[in-house]
């Protein structure tokens, strides 16, 4: 018997030190990945199988068919799908990249072509597109929707869409129009060049979003169609949207425009530093800034600071010093 409880006690440190250890090794601290990827086959792989931290690198070449991913990441650890404007993403039809319900993606450098839309982000929080290039496409190149807020598009190019000739080929797109359940909040759209033959507006931004920032970017409407009413390089439909420090040319009417497709909305848009150049515009207005919904309880702010060149005037309200 004494010697049963002088080993009860040793038997169950052993058996305590033995499971923790079994733990430490069903359990270690995963490590991120790079999966290097040359085939259509295994980028469509490796959209599945990447997990929070891991990049995924295209190599050169051609990849044809219409990729998606359902997985989210993380803030802290951001899924990369990188490569450079030689790897290119063909589609024919459909989506050419399709962000899922997959938030915290960064998706850089590539190139994406073909099909009916370029790169669509759904239900998908905190996604970065950045230095890519979006063009040749049916209809819009880059959408932010369904509720896919705090999206950023930088450093990008897109041109060359809505080819179908609906007139529904916008550059950027924020939103869902004629719902209020869209609430692709706070989508910035930083330093792009947008445009030329870009199908519709270059960005578009619909009711039910909220604080937009649209600033550095160069337009070219001379896609414009006038099809949707799209004659201006912006339409911002949104609230609290900030339109800084842009550049545009070309245009058949006017350069920015703000509308209320709802009751109380498309509103709070300020307007500072952009430069418009209406040579060549021919429609009713020909403002760089048209406002056609200033009340008291809808109030847009355009500074002293916009210029304008050719066209009928800078805007048609009070211009803030």
């Amino acid at each position: 018997m004494r010697t049963r409880k002088l080993l009860l006690p040793l038997v169950a440190a052993l058996a305590a030190a033995a499971a923790g250890a079994s733990t430490a090794l069903a359990a270690p601290d995963r490590q991120a990945v790079t999966i290097e990827v040359s085939t259509a086959d295994e980028l469509e792989a490796a959209l599945g199988d990447a997990a929070p931290g891991d990049t995924i690198h295209l190599a050169d070449g051609t990849y044809t068919g219409n990729f998606e991913t359902t997985t989210a990441a993380t803030s802290g650890a951001p899924i990369t799908l990188t490569g450079s404007a030689d790897a290119v993403l063909t589609a024919r039809g459909g989506y050419g990249l399709h962000l899922d319900g997959a938030s915290h993606w960064t998706v850089k450098g590539i190139t994406v072509t073909g099909g009916q839309k370029g790169i669509v982000i759904d239900s998908a929080d905190g996604v970065t597109i950045d230095s890519v290039t979006v063009h040749d496409l049916d209809m819009e190149g880059v959408h932010f929707r369904n509720s896919s807020s705090d999206g950023v598009i930088r450093n990008s190019t897109v041109h060359d869409t809505g080819k179908d000739g609906r007139g529904m080929g916008e550059g950027v797109y924020v939103g869902t129009a004629n719902t209020l359940d869209d609430k692709s909040d706070g989508v910035q759209i930083l330093d792009n060049t947008i445009g030329p033959g870009v199908g519709g507006e270059n960005v578009d931004i619909k009711e039910g979003t909220t604080g937009t920032v649209v600033s550095g970017n160069t337009f070219d409407g001379s896609g414009l169609t006038g099809a949707n009413y799209d004659d201006s390089w912006i339409d911002v439909k949104g609230n609290d949207v900030v339109v800084e420090n842009n550049k545009g040319t070309r245009t058949t009417n006017d350069g920015y425009e703000t509308h209320s497709q709802r009751d109380g909305w498309g509103c709070g848009t300020v307007f500072r530093g952009n430069t418009s150049d209406l040579t060549g515009a021919s429609g009713a207005n020909q403002l760089a800034i048209n406002v056609t919904n200033q009340a008291d309880d809808c109030r847009t702010t355009v500074y002293g600071s916009n210029t304008v060149t050719g066209g009928k005037g800078l805007t048609n309200i009070e211009v803030t010093p």
